[in-house]
């Protein structure tokens, strides 16, 4: 027998929410209709698809082969749906959001929330190189991510351009500069997004551009965190200029070695940027109202 639309409806949600019984929710079924359906499907298939363990599911490489066709058939499907049911398919819709910077985000989920304040949103923010990652294999419906590489396969739209800076307290003696470089700061502590972050990678190539290197840096997981760092005196951070509302109080320098232009947008695969939500979050994002 051939895998039927069900499986790989069921195997799209389990992987798309994380878990069989989120799966189970979002499709009104119970949580054994889920396994059953999954379980058929990697039988079908002659391999095994998901990986479970306590820290929840993950796919095998075969796994991600039929992901990308199976989500491409829940894409299809909400399309359908929607032309069929029309704004009753939006109002009760749900939408999952990355980003790798958190005001461009929360800015336009703000905005779309006014408009749409039934649609249940899931929200993450992720390191430059995960979230890329996280939309290239499907995990998303939309991102806003800065430098996003280009892809056919992705809907693109400009949202802002910004450069790095470096985020002091009032009382440091270089918050009194307009412009500061690298070697300002080489003695310093310098705080610096965790790995895998568009920030540690631009900052690198200028480092090896310009020979200088910092003595001491100290990686944190989210933007926030770091103003809250600078703010208790651990040190100074570098990252994209206007970047959140909690950096309100530091002072934003710009940085010689980093002057380039950084371009945020707003990425989407192709066919899910025709989902009614989906396309309604992009023009929410690209709005005047947002820049």
């Amino acid at each position: 027998m051939r895998p039927n639309h069900h499986q790989f409806v069921a195997f799209a949600y389990v992987v798309r929410d994380g878990s069989f019984s989120a799966a189970a929710a979002r499709l009104g079924v119970s949580q054994s209709a889920i396994t059953q359906h999954v379980g058929k499907l990697e039988k079908q298939v002659g391999s095994q698809l998901l990986l479970r363990s306590r820290d929840g599911i993950s796919l095998t490489r075969t796994g991600q082969e039929f992901y990308d066709l199976a989500d491409r058939l829940v894409a299809l499907d909400s399309e359908i749906r929607e032309r069929l049911e029309g704004f009753e398919a939006m109002a009760r819709g749900h939408i999952k959001i990355i980003a790798n910077a958190p005001l461009p985000a929360l800015r336009a989920i703000s905005l779309f929330r006014q408009a749409y304040p039934e649609v249940e949103i899931d929200f993450a923010l992720y390191a430059w190189t995960t979230a890329i990652a996280l939309l290239r294999e499907r995990r998303a419906d939309v991102g806003l991510i800065t430098d996003p590489p280009h892809s056919d396969d992705w809907e693109r739209v400009l949202v802002q351009k910004n450069r790095y800076v470096a985020y002091l307290p009032p009382a440091s003696p270089l918050a009194k500069h307009d412009l500061l470089r690298l070697r300002d700061l080489q003695e310093e502590t310098i705080i610096l997004p965790e790995a895998g972050s568009l920030t540690e990678r631009v900052v690198r190539e200028a480092q090896d551009k310009s020979g200088i290197y910092f003595q001491r840096t100290i990686k944190m997981t989210t933007f926030p965190l770091m103003c809250e760092a600078v703010l208790q005196g651990a040190g100074i951070a570098i990252f994209l200029g206007k970047s959140g509302l909690i950096s309100r109080g530091l002072i934003e320098v710009p940085i010689a070695e980093l002057s380039q232009q950084h371009e945020t947008a707003v990425v989407a695969p192709k066919d899910r940027a025709k989902l009614r939500l989906v396309k309604a979050f992009i023009e929410t994002a690209s709005s005047s109202d947002f820049l």
